[in-house]
């Protein structure tokens, strides 16, 4: 495993981490979340990714059991929560102040530990000044509930307007971003972030490296009743699958795929290698729901040297769609 850090801050972030949204969200099965958390941080994975609205809250009470159970050090892993949707009330959504207090200590209470790694903003909050909830993050990392604080799909003019807050009154600002990035989705990390990355070194672990499974090559064909196309609560991936809009997507994938064949290295791995070529990518999310899965995507970073200038090329001119291409 290597080990890269988060931004310019000093913390060393596995490139190849873990988030439960999937495995623990809609299967909450406790021992295939401890064998698949037990595997990846044997194989030298430090930091899991976690929310308040997985599961509503049960993806971090199962996550928290696990690290109880392996007995893992605190000092050998990263854990992370995101605040947003906590519940229907008022008072229990957002990022006002008082919900991103309320929602730090819930989430620490149901990880088990004492302090939470990472914080995002899971998403921005038209009704909420930044102002307060740069405010709410600052007042946090002073009581050593959060070391770092984070966004994650916000835009850079967001992302920017808290970093001149708090350069502005003396607050912590933001470390890091978890947006979505893969081959097929590259706006935000290859040009709305480009000011953010030149100006702040900010940190980015991304999702969804994979495109929610589209990037493995299974749904060329059809849907196979064992992805989680399948499951309860993602019909909609299913249907975005199915649907005329993404015709010319399969036609992409079916030509990366022969392309991946050719080149002696699994789709998986590929799509996984490419995200990893970009240096601001601090860390890569998988979210295999399977042991052999995450097996198979752990093994990326040996393909890392077949990822020649010549390969990249050859998927650029298939996807077609390099942001900094279009105005």
């Amino acid at each position: 495993m290597n080990y890269r850090r988060l931004g310019k801050s000093g913390l060393k972030v596995s490139e190849l981490s873990y988030g439960s949204w999937v495995t623990f969200s809609l299967q909450l099965n406790q021992s295939k979340a401890t064998q698949i958390m037990k595997e990846a941080y044997d194989k030298g994975v430090n930091f899991f990714d976690n929310a308040e609205v997985y599961a509503n809250g049960q993806s971090e009470i199962i996550m928290g059991n696990v690290i109880k159970e392996l007995g893992w050090r605190r000092d050998t892993f990263i854990v992370s929560s995101k605040v947003f949707w906590g519940g229907e009330k008022p008072t229990q959504r957002g990022l006002s102040h008082k919900h991103i207090i309320d929602a730090c200590h819930a989430a620490m209470k149901r990880l088990q530990v004492d302090y939470l790694d990472l914080y995002f903003c899971h998403r921005p909050d038209p009704e909420t000044p930044i102002e307060e909830t740069v405010r709410a993050m600052h007042t946090l990392v002073n009581q050593g509930k959060i070391c770092y604080w984070g966004t994650s799909e916000w835009t850079a003019e967001q992302i920017i307007k808290a970093y001149e807050i708090a350069n502005t009154l003396n607050l912590t600002p933001p470390t890091m971003e978890q947006p979505q990035y893969n081959l097929l989705e590259r706006f935000k990390m290859e040009k709305d972030y480009l000011p953010v990355f030149d100006k702040y070194q900010l940190g980015t672990t991304i999702w969804s490296p994979l495109g929610s499974g589209i990037l493995s090559g299974k749904y060329i064909d059809n849907n196979p009743s064992d992805t989680r196309t399948s499951l309860k609560g993602y019909e909609f991936i299913k249907k975005k699958y199915e649907s005329d809009s993404y015709i010319d997507v399969h036609n992409k994938v079916k030509q990366l795929k022969e392309l991946s064949k050719k080149a002696g290295l699994p789709l998986v791995n590929l799509a996984i290698c490419w995200c990893l070529k970009n240096a601001n990518v601090s860390t890569v999310i998988l979210g295999a729901s399977k042991l052999a899965q995450l097996q198979e995507n752990l093994n990326s970073s040996k393909y890392m040297n077949m990822m020649t200038d010549e390969l990249i090329n050859e998927i650029e001119i298939i996807l077609n769609n390099n942001p900094l291409n279009y105005k």
